[in-house]
């Protein structure tokens, strides 16, 4: 017995639970996974630890030196019982920060739908991949992908907040989306188009524009702001526009895939012609747009207005909305836009200075 004690004595390992130590890996079977130890020991990652770390396990090759965690030193089939669990996830981040780096697919599974989107699952890790990033043949029936495979990218990784966003929609739909960047890059700024409006919202006007690309028409969209619709003031896109109408519009802004769109720049600006048009002491004739607390202003033309001030305008004379005056232009400043205006008036009334 001292013999032997004294033969392999100094070669056995003693191994406490929750030690990390060096493994080096043997083999895989079904659910078990082996690894040598050391010391004539060998170790086996099995059953709930394998499936844990399925992927990490299938990314190994035999011979492969790795990490592992002690769960059971000796246990009863005689083997050192192993964890990768803390290892795996480790590796599980890294494949999807490679995949985000190099825009590669990866394999998840749908877990649940909400109101927002869909939670799936990624090698232990969990995900979630937002309505706006799922094709369209899914959004009818987003119930299909669940306990389903299904292909996205990643398309934000946060480990601190262990946040992961993928999009499905890049996957499917990810040669339109190409060619809808493509189509996009061919807008350039101060380019004029022809386009259809499609949808008009509070803040503005969303115009489909075709960009040809390779014989194709492809469909684009962009944004004229409100404050871009026309040289007059609107209150409302509706005031000026109709879904469906065809516009003339010329590129503001392209990046970050979206195209910023102006219709008042595709016409001429009034303003650049006004000295052709108007003088002081010029009488004229204008429409009351609105009143202020400090006049009336009043539209010449299109996109030119001018102001009545208060003082101007002689007591219990009451201008009201779309009433028709008469004029006469007392100053113009070009540069401010501005011009301001007098009442040209019949009879001097009572008061009036």
């Amino acid at each position: 017995m001292e013999e032997l004690l004294a033969l392999y004595g100094s070669k056995i390992k003693s191994f406490k639970k929750g030690e990390i130590i060096d493994t080096k890996l043997t083999s895989v079977q079904k659910r078990k996974a082996f690894f040598d130890v050391g010391g004539k020991s060998e170790g086996v990652v099995t059953d709930e630890e394998f499936d844990t770390a399925r992927a990490y396990i299938r990314s190994l090759k035999v011979g492969d030196t790795i990490q592992a965690e002690i769960v059971e030193p000796e246990a009863k089939d005689g083997l050192v019982h192993l964890s990768l669990a803390r290892f795996a996830e480790e590796a599980v981040w890294l494949e999807l920060e490679k995949a985000l780096k190099n825009d590669t697919e990866v394999t998840v599974y749908g877990r649940a739908v909400t109101e927002k989107g869909i939670i799936i699952e990624y090698n232990s890790l969990s995900g979630f991949v937002p309505l706006t990033q799922l094709g369209k043949e899914v959004l009818k029936d987003t119930q299909s992908l669940i306990d389903k495979p299904f292909k996205v990218k990643p398309l934000e990784i946060d480990r601190a907040k262990e946040r992961i966003v993928f999009s499905e929609r890049a996957v499917s739909e990810g040669e339109e989306i190409k060619l809808q960047k493509q189509a996009l890059d061919s807008f350039k700024p101060g380019d004029k188009y022809k386009g259809k409006v499609t949808q008009l919202t509070s803040f503005g006007a969303f115009i489909e524009l075709k960009a040809d690309l390779k014989g194709k028409k492809i469909p684009v969209e962009g944004l004229v702001h409100i404050s871009e619709l026309s040289w007059d003031k609107v209150g409302k896109p509706q005031e000026v526009l109709e879904e469906g109408d065809e516009v003339e519009v010329i590129v503001i802004e392209s990046e970050e895939g979206k195209l910023a769109l102006s219709i008042k720049q595709a016409q001429s600006d009034p303003w650049n012609t006004i000295a052709e048009k108007y003088a002081v002491d010029q009488k004229v004739k204008g429409t009351v747009l609105r009143k202020s607390n400090f006049g009336a202003f009043v539209v010449l033309e299109s996109g030119v207005e001018g102001l009545i001030h208060l003082t101007k305008i002689p007591p219990g004379t009451d201008l009201k909305r779309g009433q028709e005056v008469n004029c006469y232009i007392e100053s113009i400043d070009a540069r401010e836009r501005k011009i301001a205006l007098g009442l040209v008036l019949t009879a001097k009334p009572i008061g009036y200075k």
